[in-house]
């Protein structure tokens, strides 16, 4: 079993409080949009850090990290993809290989909107854990914890960071 500590949009906002949260995690896996190197150096410093770069990210992070990136966790196919969209809305640029080849679990970030969905249709568990960072349009900022055990996802819990509009 792996616990995995789900991050994105944090926009080169650092919150000591991701480290708080992301103790029991095994791996932090961000959804892109990191922002700064800096923030990606703190959260691989601290666990095995798995990324993708987002629209926002300059040319240090994109060359780091891929505009996608598919592994397996355990027995589960994973795909991470910054603008990704979410079951019944996928992005274009998404899409054939979601419904080519549909992972188990399906990570995005982009929208600042915290959404864990099940894709009835193609078998495949959908999360956007929403935005940790202070930019955007979001109220709350967020983050999740969940656990991979073979090709099974369970405990996800949401953690809300506060306000966006309140530094802590």
């Amino acid at each position: 079993m792996k616990r995995i500590g789900l991050i994105s949009d944090t926009h080169a906002y650092w919150d000591d409080r991701y480290l708080k949260y992301f103790e029991p995690c095994d791996e932090i896996w961000h959804a892109g949009d990191i922002g700064s190197l800096e923030v990606a150096s703190r959260l691989a410093e601290y666990r095995p850090f798995r990324a993708v770069y987002g629209n926002c990210d300059g040319g240090d992070l994109r060359r780091m990290y891929g505009e996608r990136l598919r592994f397996k966790c355990e027995d589960a196919d994973v795909l991470i993809k910054h603008i990704g969209g979410y079951p019944g809305n996928y992005d274009p640029s998404i899409r054939g290989q979601i419904y080519a080849s549909p992972p188990q679990l399906f990570i995005s970030g982009h929208s600042h909107i915290l959404k864990v969905k099940y894709d009835r249709t193609l078998g495949l568990l959908h999360i956007n854990p929403g935005a940790a960072g202070l930019q955007g349009w979001h109220r709350e900022r967020t983050i999740i914890r969940l656990t991979v055990e073979g090709n099974k996802f369970g405990d996800c819990e949401v953690i809300t960071l506060g306000d966006r509009h309140t530094r802590e």
